[in-house]
């Protein structure tokens, strides 16, 4: 009898720490899960930072926030870039149709600014297109 006890606990043991045990982001056990924060995409940025004003589609709301679907303001880079960056208010033209409202400047950095821009430019209807962060970094120097 006490042979089964013991081979139960040890089964049990030998289960536990098989199936048990932590793993890893690829789920192998035993490899330690990793601590590292995964970079957020443009595509994350995008719904954190524009997408109240801008829409999940990317079609603004017409009368106060103008698209960036299809948007014939995105063909000059620096501009929306300065954009991002600074700001603006007043009247801006898209595709044909004046706004006039605020954009306040976006708190992100030159990457986040790179990677949320190449997004819009990428998607939407948008004909692509990447914005560097180098680009970012040189349009932030002329403040």
């Amino acid at each position: 009898m006490k042979n089964i006890q013991l081979l139960t606990v040890v089964f049990a043991v030998s289960f536990l720490a098989a199936c048990g045990g932590p793993t890893s982001q690829n789920g192998q056990a035993g490899a330690p899960a990793s601590t590292a924060v995964a970079k957020p995409t443009g595509e994350d940025i995008y719904k954190k930072t524009c997408i109240a004003c801008h829409q999940p589609n990317g079609k603004g709301v017409p009368g106060s926030f103008p698209p960036l679907a299809k948007s014939d303001y995105l063909a000059n880079k620096d501009q929306v870039i300065k954009q991002v960056l600074k700001g603006s208010s007043g009247d801006i033209v898209v595709n044909g149709v004046t706004y006039n409202g605020v954009m306040p400047p976006q708190a992100l950095n030159d990457d986040e600014i790179a990677s949320v821009l190449t997004y819009v430019y990428s998607n939407f209807g948008n004909s692509g297109g990447t914005i560097t962060p180098d680009e970012v970094k040189l349009e932030r120097a002329k403040q």
